[in-house]
């Protein structure tokens, strides 16, 4: 079963046509997905999105861009919301100083709030991070002596060293449809060898449109062609990929329930 690890049905690109967006993914084998919160505002209608389809889950988190305009969003706020039955994971959190939206140190204590949500609730950790190697490594590793949490490197595009060092704390590590893209030689480097039992896959949607689709609003469907060239990168079937990456996902996300997502 091909699952879509990471989604913003909610955005703008998908939310106008959600329904035939989710038909399309569940026509191309999409069994699961995954949709991301990134701010407070959204919290309720990504939730709702998750609550009227069986096969979609949810998380609820504030994103590093938006960590300045949320001071308040502490790990008691996560918490409580995470109580939900179709909350599953806590984030998109982390570190992005690309762009730099919020101020460092906000982005920082804003991450480790949601860490501390994490350990408390067992629900996986989503890390965003972007040319922040260095301060993502050093604040999961120092949180992890604080406490076991789990968690994902999403939309990974980091150095293989960052690579190895995640999976060293035991986060698992996601794949989006750069790693389709011509230029993206060293991220198809670290993800042919990354092992097969820390895998996910991801579209980001409606970013980072996977070949053939560069240009298009990305979508939970287009999952299918970059588990196919991820497959192929690695010298696997794309059965074998989409079933230990589908295994990989409930394992981590132990909150989703099978009977329920395919129901």
């Amino acid at each position: 079963m091909l699952i879509d690890s990471h989604c913003h049905l909610n955005y703008k690109g998908l939310v106008e046509d959600q329904t035939a967006v989710l038909d399309r993914a569940r026509d191309a084998g999409v069994g699961v997905m995954l949709n991301i919160s990134t701010r407070e505002s959204e919290w309720d209608a990504v939730l709702a999105t998750a609550e009227r389809n069986a096969d979609v889950w949810a998380t609820v988190g504030i994103h590093p861009h938006e960590a300045d305009a949320h001071p308040a969003v502490d790990t008691a706020k996560l918490v409580d919301r995470a109580k939900h039955s179709k909350i599953v994971g806590i984030g998109e959190t982390g570190l992005d100083y690309y762009y730099d939206h919020s101020d460092r140190d906000q982005q920082k204590r804003s991450f480790r709030a949601h860490i501390a949500a994490a350990r408390e609730t067992g629900l996986p950790l989503i890390v965003h991070t972007r040319d922040a190697e260095a301060d993502t490594i050093e604040i999961l590793t120092d949180e992890m002596g604080k406490g076991a949490y789990k968690g994902v490197i999403h939309c990974f595009t980091a150095s293989g060293e960052f690579a190895d060092k995640a999976l060293a704390l035991g986060l698992y590590i996601s794949i989006s449809g750069i790693v389709t893209f011509k230029n993206a030689k060293d991220l198809q480097a670290t993800a042919a060898r990354l092992p097969s039992e820390k895998l996910l896959v991801e579209t980001d949607s409606p970013f980072l449109a996977p070949v053939p689709h560069r240009g298009k609003s990305c979508e939970p469907a287009f999952v299918a062609d970059t588990a196919r060239f991820l497959a192929g990168l690695r010298g696997e079937t794309v059965e074998e990929l989409s079933a230990s990456t589908g295994r990989n996902f409930l394992t981590l996300f132990d909150k989703v329930t099978v009977a329920k997502a395919v129901a």
